[in-house]
């Protein structure tokens, strides 16, 4: 009595096995677009949920990332047998562990066909025998990378004739240069190759016929190579007509070949990081024949081998310059206004490390920069004055950088920061607190969701300290006038819109990655 005739007699609680999986009506392709839209972290959790997400997850990687240790061998078979669709890997050793050899990383190129780019760091063991397992097993192959390796320019060669799709080169601390004989015979053609990457390498002209012999080149980076680099300069021109990108780094190069080249060309990107013997001769022969510069960064050592002859020329020659950086050039205000008036399009500057720009230079930049969106300034003698001028000059400034500045106070960035009403975002770093010299020698413009140069990509990858190759959300550029190691100094985050932005993002990366171990896995495909 008082009870419903309709009530059951009994109930028991409804269990895990009684639910239903309503993935097992999703095909196999529609389960692995899901998981390609995952992170690494969240990947690695779904390949344990069944057998079935275990399959379809491996199927459908095509990006490894592996730790090249001797073992690899062993589990090499297995691995692959569940990872059977990758088509970029990236194998890395450390210092003190023995890398793999030749056998296994022909056993590998054998389980990964479709392979189309390949990195290795560090894997000492390998020879020109296992380079060229991956040139006749991987004919496809597209991207080579190769870091702190000890086989020689033979295995390079061997690869670029067995693999005639190759478009990306990157030569890194190659160990094996230095046997003259062995560097006889190259390759001195790739018709398919598009950007070349040399850097700390001892001979590396060995490689001088080849950067020559590929009429559609459009990037070339040569970052402290020793010996003599003008002759390739000279050789290239009318070669090789379609380069649009030149990255020239503590190198013997002077304006001779920097002329002979940029006689022949149309640069659109131009990096001369500590190249003490090019000058305003070789800068305005540059703003010559290439009026279609777009971005230009110079490092000058504080040698005052470039000033304002130089960056006259390009005013005047290069008026859509977009983006400029100059560190450890004393420019003055008559060579930093005619860059402000005849440049319209500029929108991204750094003035890092000079002794000549001051509240004056600032405030002209600040008067005639009207297109200007981004601007840092390091280690200049600029006081509260010069950055006031910022609260009603360059009305489209989004970011301020001001690191190493003394006279620079923070009431000053908090007015500047206001007068935009949360618009504009304003980081101020203490001038004690900053960077060595040495490590903020290079500065680098935050360009946004990507990078306009034709290396740049939207891939926007970042190695992470496990080795494993992540994606970074949107292909975000690392910000500006940063180092290699992260700076400890207290930054002041100014502007509000800014802030919150930054605030929802970080809390969003919080609850995807609250699982995440830090093992070493592979890594998002």
């Amino acid at each position: 009595m008082g009870q419903s005739a309709s009530a059951p007699s009994s109930s028991r609680p409804v269990t895990f096995s009684d639910a239903r999986d309503f993935t097992s009506d999703l095909p196999d392709e529609c389960l692995a677009l899901v998981f390609q839209s995952l992170g690494p972290a969240d990947r690695r959790s779904c390949s344990l949920v069944s057998r079935r997400w275990l399959a379809v997850e491996g199927c459908c990687r095509n990006r490894l990332s592996l730790d090249a240790r001797a073992s690899l061998l062993e589990a090499a078979p297995s691995l692959f047998a569940r990872f059977d669709a990758v088509s970029k890997l990236a194998l890395r050793c450390g210092r003190r562990s023995d890398s793999i050899g030749d056998e296994a990383l022909a056993l590998v190129a054998a389980r990964c066909p479709n392979l189309v780019s390949l990195k290795l760091r560090a894997c000492r063991a390998l020879t020109d025998v296992g380079m060229a397992a991956v040139a006749r097993s991987c004919p496809g192959l597209r991207k080579l990378s190769v870091g702190s390796c000890c086989f020689g320019a033979k295995g390079i060669d061997v690869v670029l004739r067995g693999c005639p799709l190759l478009e990306d080169l990157s030569i890194k601390r190659l160990r094996g240069l230095h046997d003259l004989a062995a560097t006889a015979g190259l390759v001195d053609a790739a018709p398919a190759l598009r950007s070349v990457c040399l850097k700390d390498l001892y001979n590396g002209q060995c490689f001088a016929p080849l950067i020559a012999g590929s009429p559609n080149l459009k990037t070339l980076k040569l970052i402290r190579c020793s010996g003599d680099w003008d002759p390739l300069l000279e050789a290239m021109a009318g070669k090789v007509p379609g380069i649009v990108e030149l990255h020239l780094e503590r190198l013997q190069v002077t304006d001779s070949g920097l002329t002979a080249l940029s006689a022949r060309v149309e640069l659109e990107f131009l990096h001369l990081v500590k190249t003490l013997e090019c000058t305003d001769a070789g800068l305005a022969a540059v703003a010559e024949h290439c009026p279609s510069l777009r971005k230009l960064h110079i490092d000058g050592w504080k040698a005052d081998r470039i000033g304002d002859e130089g960056l006259s020329a390009l005013a005047r020659r290069c008026t859509g310059l977009q983006e400029l950086v100059l560190v450890g050039v004393n420019p003055s205000i008559r060579s930093l206004e005619l860059v402000a008036t005849h440049c319209n399009a500029l929108e991204r500057l750094a003035l890092c490390g000079s002794d000549t720009i001051g509240d004056a230079e600032v405030a002209c930049i600040a008067a005639k920069c009207a297109s200007l969106k981004k601007l840092c300034i390091k280690g200049c003698p600029v006081s509260d004055m010069g950055i006031d001028a910022f609260t009603s000059g360059c009305p489209k400034l989004v970011k301020v950088k001001v690191k190493r500045c003394a006279r620079v106070t923070p009431e000053c960035a908090k007015r500047l920061a206001a007068s935009r009403e949360g618009h504009l975002s304003v980081n101020l770093e203490p001038a004690d607190e900053g960077l060595t010299e040495e490590q903020g020698s290079v500065a680098v413009i935050e360009e946004g969701a990507s990078e306009e140069s034709n290396n740049g990509g939207g891939s926007g990858e970042r190695a992470t300290d496990s080795g494993a190759v992540d994606a970074a959300p949107g292909g975000a550029i690392p910000t500006s006038c940063r180092s290699k190691s992260r700076c400890t100094a207290t930054k002041m985050r100014l502007g509000l819109s800014a802030a919150t932005r930054n605030m929802v993002a970080f809390a969003i990366r919080r609850w995807s990655h609250g699982g995440n171990n830090s093992g070493l896995g592979p890594s998002q495909a």
